[in-house]
């Protein structure tokens, strides 16, 4: 029965981050071909395609990054509990993303969101390092990745401030 309860746990953690990143693909792929492909875009843009499996790996990591830090820190009670804090703020930010640049095509406000994002999953990833290492290895390809990420979305911002609702 134990076993069976972790795996639940495991699925839970895992599951979380992709239901977002589900909720916000619709939003996203509402937007793509009637505004986002209008815009002017990086000459370093990945094709669009390779974003949704990009993410879907990062949420399965940070997913179960975020199970190893409850087992090992004792849960939302323990020394886990400002680690699982830091954890649902960048979620919070990594989800607020998408309805801002693409629901509302607000490219400066999904900006100083993505900023807020880069510490926030910064500091998570140092804090889940102090209770797992291996939970605080696996934020480094999602930091990479929201370096990235952070870099498209200036650009998009450069290249396309008068089509900026919100300046």
């Amino acid at each position: 029965m134990s076993d069976k309860i972790e795996l639940l746990k495991i699925a839970t953690a895992v599951l979380l981050p992709n239901a977002g990143g589900a909720i916000n693909g619709v939003i996203t792929r509402r937007n793509i071909q009637n505004w986002y492909e209008q815009l002017n875009h990086s000459p370093f843009r990945p094709p669009n395609w390779l974003f949704a499996p990009v993410w879907g790996a990062l949420y399965c990591g940070m997913g179960y990054a975020s199970y190893m830090v409850y087992r090992d820190g004792g849960g939302f009670t323990g020394d886990a509990k400002l680690p699982l804090i830091a954890y649902g703020t960048q979620l919070a930010l990594n989800m607020a993303w998408t309805p801002l640049f693409f629901g509302q095509h607000n490219i400066k406000g999904a900006l100083i969101d993505m900023g807020a994002l880069v510490v926030a999953a910064g500091a998570c990833g140092v804090l889940f390092y102090q209770v797992n290492k291996v939970a605080g290895y696996i934020f480094i390809p999602y930091m990479a990745w929201l370096g990235f990420a952070s870099l498209l979305n200036y650009h998009s911002y450069k290249l396309n401030k008068k089509d900026d609702k919100k300046e």
